[in-house]
């Protein structure tokens, strides 16, 4: 499945985001080229090249190509933290809302793959500016993960003596999806969000 095809609940992602048309289409080359072969030995010809445009016109709208993998990285980032932020916004106790914390970002994971292992995994490839600035995000997502354990422990629902220790766990599990993940497996996007969603609540040893 190419990253123009992933989707999300049957819904198209197609990086709207990002304008012009052209500069969209260089993000979608960048991400299916960062994804197959890796940052480092991904050129700016070879993403040129997949969005059929010559190297030069790549250079119009990124200066470099570490400006691609950031503005990758950002927006994945983002993503991601809208959809935890929303389940820990969301009704219900602190089960029910991991539970929707846990299944929704392992549906994104699932459904954008290829995105997510490029946002996920290859993050030491940024400068220290930018690195910093994606590692601010990745602590926004943890907080949100810790932020329901917590009230679920606070309100005597989950068994957790190591919070901060049990959030890693949980992300670190959710975000591995994008690693094994295949379109033709035997499982759906939804289907493995809602296994997972099961197994944490189980990790956290969840009483509704």
């Amino acid at each position: 499945m190419s990253t123009a095809e992933e989707t999300v609940g049957g819904e198209m992602q197609p990086w709207g985001e990002v304008t012009p048309d052209a500069a969209r289409r260089l993000l979608v080359a960048a991400v299916e080229a960062f994804a197959e072969r890796g940052y480092h030995a991904t050129t700016t010809r070879d993403i040129a090249g997949r969005a059929g445009m010559s190297p030069a016109a790549l250079y119009i709208h990124y200066k470099t190509k570490e400006e691609l993998l950031h503005r990758i990285s950002r927006i994945g980032h983002e993503k991601a933290l809208a959809i935890l932020r929303a389940a820990a916004d969301g009704e219900g106790g602190a089960a029910e809302r991991l539970e929707v914390a846990v299944s929704s970002f392992v549906r994104w994971h699932a459904a954008q793959h290829t995105t997510a292992r490029v946002v996920q995994y290859e993050l030491d490839a940024l400068g220290p500016d930018t690195r910093a600035e994606i590692v601010a995000l990745r602590r926004q997502v943890d907080a949100q993960v810790r932020g329901i354990i917590q009230d679920g422990v606070a309100a005597g629902t989950f068994d957790v003596p190591d919070v901060a220790g049990t959030s890693l766990a949980v992300l670190s599990l959710c975000i591995d999806v994008a690693r094994w993940f295949n379109v033709d497996g035997p499982r759906t996007p939804d289907e493995v969000g809602a296994l997972y969603a099961d197994l944490v609540l189980r990790m956290v040893g969840a009483r509704k």
